[in-house]
């Protein structure tokens, strides 16, 4: 099922200080759905717009504690316990001689779980994304407030927008 697009209006800037001020006072403003769009990352931004922390990275170490549990595991119960066999003497677990397996699986299992993360909290794919204006994937940035959060008025969003440097406002059908 399709989600809803919902529509809005968008201030465009094309000074990345600025951009980054008005998602601030916008904030302040008590504005909570609005998005900051930008062709690149801004340092500063995700305090600005109030974003918490990503959980990714709570994800991948655990996917890389249980990748290295799985591998340690693995290499033990293969060695010692379902098939033992004497090899020189040495011992039926042998940590160093499994070290390449235990890492190997740490990090195969951190980094897809990364990804695999990254995919489910962005909602990727998007299919058929909506384009406020093209230039905002190269040299413009621009803050979107759709029409569903608190506080919604266009004609007061147009004179805020302006007030805080934005050379063009538009009212965008859907996002």
């Amino acid at each position: 099922m399709a989600k809803k697009r919902i529509g809005g209006y968008a201030g465009i800037w094309t000074d990345e200080h600025l951009v980054v001020e008005a998602a601030r006072k916008v904030h302040s403003m008590g504005f909570s759905k609005f998005d900051a769009i930008s062709p690149y990352p801004i340092h500063g931004m995700e305090e600005a717009c109030g974003i918490k922390r990503s959980m990714i990275p709570y994800v991948t170490f655990g996917a890389g504690t249980f990748g290295l549990l799985g591998g340690l595991w693995f290499t033990w119960w293969t060695s010692a316990v379902n098939w033992p066999i004497n090899v020189g003497g040495k011992p039926f677990f042998s940590l160093p001689a499994f070290i390449p397996i235990i890492f190997e699986l740490t990090i195969l299992f951190a980094a897809l779980s990364s990804v695999g993360a990254l995919f489910v909290l962005c909602k990727l794919p998007q299919v058929d994304p909506p384009v406020i204006d093209p230039d905002l994937t190269s040299h413009k940035f621009a803050i979107f407030i759709p029409e569903n959060d608190m506080g919604y008025d266009e004609t007061k969003l147009d004179q805020l927008f302006k007030s805080m440097g934005a050379i063009e406002t538009k009212k965008v059908a859907e996002f």
